[in-house]
């Protein structure tokens, strides 16, 4: 096992505070949004075996299948199929949907046939992989996650009482579901820039006095509050109308939300931990300067309403609580530690990052001659071979990444 250096993302919704006050490092002034922990080249944790420092992506690719085991390098590869993060909001983050595997291989071998440069600005695809991914909330934790029910966008628009988004409401009561969300967003995402600033102006004060009780909101009143506050965040945008037709999600801590292909999606506001596939394929929605490819989009987003499907841990064998996936490439679950307890044995098959995100925890080898003990704090982390047998005990919580095989 081997305690794990990571990087800080600054990303500018980043909150300026949380992660240096979970971490208990001082704060840069800087935004602080996300703590990387795994073998991403754009941002490789580093450990240090005797030798002095190495990236853990270096480490694996010396020895895959000592690093990572043969069935985790026989299903992803010779490298960590996952990333696990901390994330911490401030600010809104892009609307956004990420594509399938076939859709993913698809665009980047367009792209690289037509000889767009990976760091272009309209560059769409990445790599070619998927990015599905799990966040699990460590604070109250806002977002928006997958379509509503279009009667309902139309109820949600409608009560605003803005002459621009009528023609939206008519679609979206007159059309066939899937068909009218497809050709809302359509419409809002090409619309002109100049021309759309005033509805969405218009909408985000509508929603704001709703909010604040002007009028009836009805079970949309927390809705409107959040709609609002993406406007200051990005005026004029689109991108304000665009995340009214998604269902608003306020997660407790512990609750988690499932992120698949084709399910438009945004982070508001909050600390969490994130896992999730080796990839960096985005497609944007809006709430974003950044580059918006509106038919690139449509054929990735999946217009199917659909509920948040909130995610609990569900009761595993040794005190695990995990968090069921439809997916292969990672499994989050976590163990809370009670002082006192016996040491719990990890599962050695796959490899792992640990992640303390309370109290302290101890790792301890369970191999005769093996390593001796390791104690992680809050926001600290360790590397598990496949293969190793450690135990954990102590008082806090530990979040275990590892892999399906």
């Amino acid at each position: 096992m081997d305690r794990l250096t990571n990087t800080v993302r600054p990303y500018a919704w980043g909150s300026t505070t949380t992660l240096p006050d979970f971490l208990g490092t001082p704060p840069t002034g800087e935004p602080q949004a996300e703590l990387w922990m795994g073998a991403h080249p754009g941002a490789p944790s580093r450990l240090d075996r005797g030798h002095g420092a190495q990236a853990l992506s270096d480490v694996i690719a010396a020895d895959p299948e000592g690093e990572l085991g043969p069935a985790a390098v026989h299903a992803f590869g010779p490298r960590l199929p996952f990333l696990l993060k901390l994330l911490a909001a401030a600010a809104p983050l892009s609307l956004q949907v990420h594509p399938d595997l076939a859709q993913a291989r698809q665009g980047f071998a367009e792209e690289e046939a037509r000889g767009v440069p990976l760091d272009a600005a309209d560059r769409n695809y990445k790599d070619a992989n998927h990015k599905p991914e799990l966040i699990c909330a460590l604070t109250p934790f806002d977002g928006l996650c997958g379509f509503r029910r279009a009667a309902e966008a139309a109820d949600l628009l409608s009560m605003l009482d803005v002459d621009g988004l009528k023609p939206y409401v008519d679609v979206l009561r007159a059309t066939p579901e899937s068909a009218a969300l497809r050709e809302v967003l359509t419409a809002l995402l090409t619309a002109d820039r100049d021309e759309i600033a005033g509805t969405v102006a218009e909408a985000a004060e509508a929603a704001r006095r709703l909010a604040d009780g002007a009028g009836n909101a009805g079970p949309y009143a927390r809705s409107y509050a959040v709609y609002a506050s993406l406007a200051p965040h990005y005026p004029g945008d689109p991108g304000v109308i665009a995340a009214m037709l998604l269902n608003y999600v306020r997660l407790r801590p512990g609750e988690a939300l499932y992120l698949g292909a084709g399910v438009p999606h945004a982070y508001l506001d909050g600390l969490g931990v994130e896992i999730m596939a080796n990839s960096d394929n985005v497609l944007r929605c809006g709430l974003t300067p950044k580059h918006v490819d509106v038919s690139e989009l449509l054929r990735v987003v999946k217009f199917e309403p659909s509920d948040p499907g909130v995610l609990r841990p569900e009761a595993g064998p040794g005190g695990e609580e995990r968090y069921e996936v439809p997916i292969d490439e990672f499994r989050l679950s976590r163990h809370v530690l009670a002082p006192g307890a016996a040491t719990r044995p990890l599962d050695a098959r796959t490899p792992q990052v640990l992640l303390c995100t309370d109290g302290h925890v101890v790792l301890r080898g369970l191999d005769p001659g093996g390593p001796g003990e390791l104690t992680l704090e809050r926001g600290q982390s360790a590397f598990v071979r496949a293969g190793e047998q450690v135990g954990a005990s102590g008082d806090g919580t530990i979040f275990r990444a590892t892999v399906a095989v």
